[in-house]
């Protein structure tokens, strides 16, 4: 009964070739989408249960009852496939992620969300792996070789950031939502080039010079991987700022946006660079520059299909996932050491523990180390809150755990189905009984009282100012960013320069903000527009402004949202 859509949808002439059963398996695919959006949607006011319990649970019921009616010989209704994932489902997750970010609070933040999303996925990799290759020995699980310990490290390094962002809520904690959210997409990042880097690393012949090679591979695909998503979303708002197709047709731009995003993932995975890394520096680039270059019928197209988009596939991946746990033919290898199994999941569910522990408390030790008052410090339950919400695994330790250790979705050895079936056990496990907790242990931690406190703050030596009331239109277009309207207020004289490096590390955010608002309104915002330099074209959102009275010929009579204005924003 199983399908297996990777191949259809790379060879799209098997589909005439199917019968009546495979028609019907994908039909009922999708009958459970559609159950698991109007069971979350009613399920919505418990706020203990997010749509990625939803859909793990509805996949598991669905496991067992395709697993009765096979009589045992089935538990899915599609075959996991690695192309499907990494190169249909989770692009519009990540460029998503990234183009709905508040990317004020995301780059206030920055230094502290590279060293957890860089800095301590290394440290977290290098635990669980010397951790795994420490205790999976003894328990005699199979042949596995060094460089299955160092993958399992970089597997179970990667956090979910999709049960991340429906765990916590952007408005009531910004500053855990954007340290949380930030170091999961460059964690995610970071275990992907670490998992490839490890691959193409010789393991036989170790030695200083090879590990220096290792490190400098690991940096070229980061910070490539980072160049390339910027240039595609340069290259975007260039080419919309100076044709605007909207004069003739909004479908040309919201088209244009969604292939070049497309495009620089597939680019960045053709060159062996991170496509999870390039296409969310894409998306905040579009947000950045790109957006503010096409109409406004544009805008909220954009928004909501990229939105719709990236919810459609984190459901689908949750609902496969539950499916998938049942999987009779990876739990028949294991099903004589029951108990050994349990050993293996519970030892891989600790070093999480572990490494997560590991680097977030002194890493946000380090980030409060020159901070004298005690408001804008990361407090002690802030970062407990930090280290739980982010012990959760997902679709993206899955997919590497599959490329790994089995071939072509089989597994062949024993160790390899011990891993297999422990990695779906840590990810149901993390996913429902930790997303469960999040919500209540923030309430806990963080009640009320002390959320709006903390909304106020940023990791800053000094308070955000409050920002004016937004009107309706700047609400429903602003992605419920904060930045736009941030942007358009006067920033105070930046601080004098730090004494020292510590200084630099912990506190930059001020000044490197600062600066990079004067060469942003200098340099790039008048080549690649953005907001308050809007090209003047006949139709276009500058012209609107200029002639409020008169509507343009794209836009209909009546509908007059409120105009952009033409003067670059100050600083």
């Amino acid at each position: 009964m199983a399908v297996d859509w990777g191949g259809m949808l790379m060879n799209p002439g098997v589909v005439s070739a199917t019968d009546y059963t495979s028609v019907a398996s994908i039909n009922i695919f999708v009958a459970l989408l559609c159950a698991c959006i109007v069971i979350g949607h009613l399920l919505e006011e418990h706020r203990w249960i997010n749509e990625s319990i939803t859909a793990l649970v509805i996949g598991l019921c669905t496991g067992c009852v395709i697993l009765l009616t096979t009589r045992g010989k089935s538990s899915h209704i599609l075959v996991f496939s690695e192309d499907l994932f990494f190169i249909y489902v989770l692009p519009p997750i990540i460029f998503n992620a990234g183009f709905q970010v508040k990317k004020k609070q995301f780059f206030r933040n920055f230094m502290t969300i590279m060293l957890f999303g860089a800095v301590g996925t290394l440290i977290s990799f290098i635990i669980i792996s010397l951790g795994a290759i420490g205790l999976f020995r003894k328990l005699d699980i199979g042949a596995l070789e060094i460089g299955d310990y160092l993958a399992i490290g970089a597997i179970f390094s990667a956090t979910d950031s999709v049960c991340t962002l429906q765990v916590l809520n952007q408005d009531e904690t910004p500053l855990l939502y954007s340290l949380v959210f930030g170091e999961g997409v460059v964690n995610d990042a970071t275990s992907v080039v670490l998992f490839h880097a490890i691959q193409n690393f010789d393991l036989i012949h170790i030695d200083a010079i090879a590990v220096l090679k290792f490190v400098g591979n690991f940096l070229y695909l980061f910070f490539t991987s980072t160049l390339l998503g910027a240039i595609a979303g340069l290259l975007t708002a260039y080419i919309i700022k100076k044709l605007y197709f909207g004069r003739h047709s909004t479908d040309r731009e919201v088209a244009l946006m969604i292939l070049m995003a497309y495009l620089s993932y597939m680019v960045a995975e053709l060159l062996d660079l991170s496509g999870i890394l390039t296409v969310f520096f894409c998306g905040i680039l579009m947000s950045h520059y790109t957006w503010h270059n096409v109409t406004e019928k544009s805008r909220i197209t954009t928004k909501h299909a990229f939105a719709t988009l990236s919810f459609i596939a984190e459901v689908f991946l949750f609902l496969y996932v539950g499916m998938d746990a049942l999987d009779i033919e990876k739990w028949r290898s294991v099903s004589n050491s029951p108990g050994k199994s349990v050993s293996v999941s519970s030892i891989l569910l600790g070093l999480v523990f572990v490494g997560r522990a590991a680097f977030v408390f002194p890493l946000s030790a380090l980030s409060n180390w020159r901070r004298k008052s005690p408001d804008e410090r990361i407090t002690f339950k802030q970062q407990v809150t930090i280290w739980w919400a982010g012990l959760m695994r997902g679709a993206v330790s899955i997919a590497l755990a599959y490329n790994q250790f089995t071939s072509f979705g089989d597994t062949e050895e024993r160790g390899n189905a011990f891993l297999i079936t422990s990695t779906i056990t840590v990810v149901l496990f993390s996913t429902i009984v930790f997303g469960l907790i999040t919500k209540p242990l923030v309430g806990y931690l963080l009640p009320p009282s002390a959320t709006g406190h903390l909304s106020s703050l940023t990791l800053s030596f000094t308070s955000e100012p409050s920002s004016p009331p937004r009107s309706y239109l700047s609400m429903l277009l602003g992605f419920g960013q904060e930045s736009q309207v941030e942007e358009e207020q006067t920033v105070p004289p930046p601080p004098p320069p730090p004494p020292d490096l510590r200084m630099l590390l912990t506190a930059p955010s001020r000044s490197v903000h600062h600066y990079w608002r004067k060469f942003d309104d200098k340099f790039m915002r008048p080549v690649f527009g953005g907001r308050g330099f809007v090209p003047f074209v006949p139709g276009s959102p500058t012209e609107r402004s200029l002639h409020p009275c008169q509507p343009s010929k794209s836009e209909p009579e009546g509908d007059n949202p409120p105009p952009l204005s033409p003067v670059p924003a100050t600083s």
